[in-house]
């Protein structure tokens, strides 16, 4: 869930409380790596586009106690298969990613899961992890073999940073829908049956999301969407009802 659409003026206004964890050190942004910063975009890398993750944050604090803080992490490569975040086998794919993927591989000193858990283990000192986003399935199509590898990552996760298994909600979202002439609709039907697979997940329709054209990618209407989508879950599972739409 890199994001692909452009960040627009709306979505520079953002309440502290919400903060994001800047996973690489992005110099244009003044943000250093492993430090706290309002989640204005991007809130992936230095140069990357508006996210789910961007208004499922917002959703949430929307709906939480005044005092409640929200914090993201983003770790993600644009185009790649799930098999980059196998923390036994990520080495055998960065060995064949296409040339326009490498670099944003580096940035993450070649291993974006080890980065990811990184990251995790110091947000575990100022907070507690709630919950795992995952955006991810294009490159996957026609993959039925797809929900179990997810499961060996949310597995990897959950115990690399010591929590209970299957402890914590897996919220996956869809492609582009079908509805919307995605390229990769196809695949909604393979993400749809995660939770057979991971009891703790949760499928995050995009039905009705708008796409800019190339059947792939959401607009930024589609991003905030769907980020939204993702919280109003997320707040469901943490027993908080809906305040505002």
């Amino acid at each position: 869930m890199e994001g692909n659409a452009k960040a627009e003026a709306q979505d520079s206004v953002v309440d502290d409380r919400f903060q994001v964890m800047e996973a690489v050190a992005c110099q244009n942004l003044g943000r250093e790596k492993g430090k706290w910063y309002a989640a204005i975009p991007p809130l992936c890398r230095c140069r990357t586009g508006l996210t789910p993750a961007d208004y499922f944050g917002r959703t949430l604090l929307e709906n939480l106690p005044k005092g409640v803080r929200v914090g993201v992490i983003n770790v993600a490569v644009g185009g790649c298969k799930i098999e980059l975040f196998d923390k036994y086998h990520y080495q055998d794919y960065v060995s064949t990613a296409p040339s326009w993927m490498t670099g944003m591989i580096k940035e993450y000193d070649g291993n974006p899961y080890g980065r990811l858990v990184e990251m995790a283990r110091l947000a575990q000192k100022d907070g507690i992890i709630k919950g795992i986003l995952l955006h991810q399935g294009e490159s996957n199509t026609g993959d039925s073999t797809w929900p179990q590898k997810v499961k060996l990552v949310y597995n990897n996760l959950l115990q690399d940073l010591d929590l209970k298994p299957n402890s914590i909600p897996l919220l996956a979202g869809e492609t582009v829908n079908a509805d919307q002439g995605g390229a990769c609709a196809s695949m909604n039907k393979i993400i749809a049956t995660l939770p057979e697979t991971i009891p703790n997940a949760h499928v995050i329709s995009s039905a009705g999301c708008p796409q800019r054209g190339d059947k792939l990618h959401f607009t930024a209407a589609g991003y905030r969407e769907l980020g939204k989508r993702y919280g109003t879950k997320m707040l469901s599972l943490l027993g908080y009802p809906i305040k505002k739409q």
